[in-house]
Parts: C-alpha cells; sequence; structure tokens
C-alpha cells in the first residue's frame, strides 16, 4: 500500500487534488474531520483540553467549543503549542489505525489531507508528500470569491502559517494549481499512474 500525503497553504487546492485521487480509486482520511473525533466528548483530548483550560470552555452538551478554544489560542503561541502537545499524538495515533485498517482490508492507495503535516510530523505516517502551491494574489482571489473574506483577512492567514518555501523542503513533489482544473487534474493523473506503476519514490 501506498500513502500519499496531500499538504499545502490555506486556499491552494489540497482538496481538489485529494478528491481526483479518490476518484480514482484512492481512499482519503482528512486529518480536520480526525480533528474533530478526537475532540468529542468521551476522549482523552477532550479530557485533557478540559483538565488543561477548564470547564467553560464545554457546551450545554459537554462538547468542546471549538470558537472558545480557538480564541484562547488565537495570537498565543504558548497556549497554541500546549493544545497542539495535546492532540496531534493523538490524531496521529488516530490517522495511523486508519491507515492499518485500510491495509488490512487490501487498500492499495490511501492519501492523508492534512494542512498542517509538516508542522505535526506526520510525515512518518505517509510515503510521499504532495504538496499544493498557488501565488499568494491568486489564493487571496479564490478565497474571497469562495469565504466572503477581505484581502487582508486572506494574508493574514496566509502569514500564520509555515511558509511555502520551509514547506516545500519536505515535499516530494510541488502542484503548481494557479492553472485552470483540467491542467491541475492532468498533472495530478500523471503523478497517479507514476506512483501505480512504479511505486514512490523516496527523497
Amino acid at each position: 500500500m501506498i500513502v500519499i500525503g496531500v499538504t499545502g497553504g490555506i486556499g491552494t487546492g489540497k482538496s481538489f487534488v485529494s478528491g481526483y485521487l479518490q476518484e480514482w480509486g484512492a481512499a482519503v482520511i482528512n486529518a480536520d474531520k480526525v480533528g474533530h473525533e478526537a475532540l468529542k466528548k468521551g476522549t482523552k483530548v477532550h479530557a485533557d483540553i478540559v483538565a488543561a483550560w477548564g470547564p467553560g470552555l464545554l457546551t450545554p452538551e459537554g462538547e468542546i467549543d471549538r470558537k472558545k478554544l480557538g480564541s484562547i489560542v488565537f495570537g498565543n503561541p504558548q497556549a497554541l503549542a500546549r493544545l497542539n502537545g495535546i492532540i496531534h499524538p493523538q490524531m496521529a495515533q488516530m490517522m495511523a489505525q486508519e491507515i492499518d485498517r485500510l491495509r488490512r482490508q487490501g487498500v492499495e492507495m490511501v492519501v492523508l489531507e492534512a494542512a498542517i503535516l509538516i508542522e505535526a510530523g506526520w510525515q512518518g505516517l505517509v510515503d510521499e508528500v504532495w504538496m499544493t502551491t498557488a501565488p499568494e494574489e491568486a489564493v487571496v482571489k479564490r478565497l474571497a470569491g469562495r469565504d466572503g473574506l477581505a484581502a487582508e483577512q486572506v494574508r493574514a492567514r496566509i502569514r500564520s502559517q509555515m511558509p511555502a518555501e520551509e514547506r516545500a523542503k519536505h515535499a516530494t513533489v510541488l502542484i503548481n494549481t494557479d492553472q485552470d482544473l483540467a491542467a491541475t487534474k492532468a498533472e495530478v493523473r500523471k503523478l497517479w499512474e507514476r506512483l501505480k506503476g512504479h511505486g514512490p519514490a523516496r527523497n
């Protein structure tokens, strides 16, 4: 089984690439969804977060209020590092278990879509890292149209992430999404066919 890590900055087209691979038969694990599962009531992460910041974070149903949690860690590197230290290892364990489950089922190709693949140190879960890229202005235009964000809001989000140049140092391949969708799909198809035919490239 081959595991592809798809990563990249906000608005660079990770979901498009993962969607193409799923269309061609890959199983997709979305790290955002895993993170939501990890926060649920009854999990170790839930208990550890409540122990760290108190029950005031909880909704009336006992779930963690993600907006309240976000307001605590936003702009606070120490709090964010503490939260990441709680949630990232548990997410890695959950994703590794899912990859193992898919392997036992005989799945040949798995995609782990994770914006923070590099930052969280999850490269060990994957055979290759595919990074989506697009110029900042293209991302601003996309997100302003899709999410209704102001240009400066988009730029602030971009700058809060790992710089693309640093992320690229860890990538096996770079996928330029600043082109029409058909061209991007054709580029991803070539990468897919290479893997299907020859297996993963090793850095």
